[in-house]
């Protein structure tokens, strides 16, 4: 469950708000159910954006001093086991090669995000990973437990992501200030990647035996990134997980600022926004 409720000091009217909270099925991930509340009533039309995630445009009848937006999902989330040891079985060696179609396909997420962080980006992997592995896999590994171990996790509610220079100065930051800096390494390392944003199910929440997560509670963020011979694959550098099932994914982008869960504007003289709260419950449900 997601749930977005924002309360304003009067009545006030709502212009479109844009929303990112439906994921797509897949050969990992299949929607069993969905369903989507809102309040003050709106009409919803769905469309795929330029990424083909499915994104839902809402138009408000009535003003309000409060907007309620809710999702329920029901998913079945598919993974592997030792995911890093059987997708190496499939990729080959480092400096990753891509065909020419793909080198012309994944253009757009080849090119750093903030090109003026390249020099810090590459010092910081330089320094990080003095010795690169041979394999692809191997690097991008090294990669995310350099980010994991080397950088605190501090949650941040203020809007909008550090740039990787930032974060490699303050040597912390969110989920998402970590997600760009694994996408702009890996693509000063010749690789293609593209941010993600979705939930992340917290194992310790459902059993005590479980893995325990950074992150859970909130809209989750990490990163993908095109192996030859594997497609895309997902790191979360906050968890150092791979590939995992506990990542369920909403939408990929080729910049965080693309992947806003909630957009949309308000209108009215004088009016002021009181209080935004955010609900993100994960849980496990048995078959």
């Amino acid at each position: 469950m997601h749930r977005t409720r924002y309360s304003y000091d009067r009545p006030v009217t709502f212009g479109e708000h844009r929303l990112m909270i439906r994921p797509r099925d897949g050969h990992d991930m299949r929607i069993l159910d969905s369903s989507l509340t809102v309040a003050p009533r709106a009409d919803v039309h769905w469309a795929f954006d330029t990424f083909g995630n499915s994104v839902a445009l809402l138009s408000f009848h009535d003003s309000a001093n409060e907007l309620l937006i809710e999702s329920e999902l029901l998913l079945r989330r598919y993974g592997l086991d030792e995911p890093l040891a059987r997708i190496a079985r499939f990729t080959g060696a480092y400096p990753v090669e891509y065909s020419p179609d793909e080198q012309i396909d994944l253009g757009p997420y080849l090119t750093p995000d903030q090109p003026l962080d390249q020099q810090a980006v590459a010092a910081w992997v330089a320094q990080a990973i003095p010795q690169l592995p041979n394999g692809t896999m191997q690097v991008l590994g090294a990669l995310s437990s350099a980010i994991h171990s080397r950088f605190a996790y501090a949650r941040r509610e203020a809007e909008g992501v550090q740039t990787p220079a930032q974060t490699i100065r303050q040597g912390s930051g969110t989920c998402r200030d970590f997600a760009l800096l694994f996408m702009d390494a890996a693509r000063a390392l010749g690789f293609a990647a593209r941010f993600v944003t979705g939930y992340l199910h917290d194992e310790i929440a459902d059993s005590a035996s479980g893995e325990d997560m950074t992150g859970g509670g909130a809209t989750h963020a990490w990163a993908d990134v095109f192996v030859p011979g594997a497609g895309w694959v997902e790191f979360d550098p906050t968890n150092r997980i791979i590939a995992s099932r506990n990542l369920i994914r909403v939408a990929t982008t080729r910049r965080p600022s693309q992947a806003l869960p909630v957009r949309g504007t308000f209108a009215h003289e004088g009016a002021k926004l009181l209080a935004m709260d955010v609900l993100v419950s994960v849980t496990n449900t048995p078959a």
